[in-house]
């Protein structure tokens, strides 16, 4: 068993990427798009200017800035007062923390957002350290994030799990070094991914029995 363990927080530990993916078809035609079906999967787990970027490329003709702000402003809207969780969220939490592992969420959303949130869903006490994607240079798939992660709860790279749903966030967690798993949301585990990441889990409640099993 790794000594630390870094979660991403939309699709994996909260079933909250469904309201991005839902809003992002909405903006599009707010803004007088086209919705393409592709943007929302391209845009998860992206921040700051990459996703900015990736706005432009798929939509040239709106403002970014203001696309990007309207969605994140809609989504902490709808999570106001309750916030869908993962099953097995708090059971592999628990998990871990009884097993003396370090805890860590790395998500590409503002810091205090992802305290906000994890508050409402009741687990913030359960980690050690949480990173934002406003307090890295570079968002995912850039490693920074999982980096500075590893380094607040303690733990070199190699010596951390990372969980993730998404592309942007397995090849971040690749490239910083951690034993990457993949836990599908509305991201398919393709051929490219699972050859990449360490390990594909159907569900939180799966990679507890990985680790159980010694496969983790």
């Amino acid at each position: 068993m790794k000594h630390g363990a870094i979660f991403d927080m939309d699709g994996t530990l909260l079933d909250t990427e469904r309201l991005y993916q839902n809003t992002w078809v909405e903006l599009a035609k707010e803004f007088g798009q086209t919705p393409d079906p592709a943007f929302p999967r391209a845009v998860c787990g992206s921040s700051g200017e990459h996703m900015l970027e990736i706005i432009c490329t798929y939509y040239p003709e709106v403002d970014a800035q203001r696309f990007m702000d309207s969605c994140y402003t809609r989504v902490a809207q709808a999570v106001e007062t309750s916030i869908p969780k993962k099953p097995g969220m708090e059971e592999i939490l628990s998990y871990l923390r009884g097993h003396g592992v370090k805890l860590a969420v790395a998500s590409s959303n503002a810091h205090t957002q992802i305290e906000k949130n994890l508050r409402l869903a009741g687990v913030l006490d359960y980690f050690d350290a949480v990173v934002g994607g406003d307090e890295v240079e570079n968002s995912k798939p850039a490693p920074d994030i999982f980096l500075l992660a590893a380094q607040r709860i303690g733990c070199a790279p190699e010596d951390c799990y990372v969980f993730e749903d998404g592309a942007n966030g397995i090849h971040a967690g690749v490239a910083a070094g951690c034993a990457t798993v993949m836990i599908p949301d509305l991201t398919p585990a393709t051929k490219e991914l699972r050859a990449v990441c360490t390990a594909v889990c159907e569900s939180l409640s799966a990679v507890r029995t990985a680790i159980e099993t010694g496969e983790l």
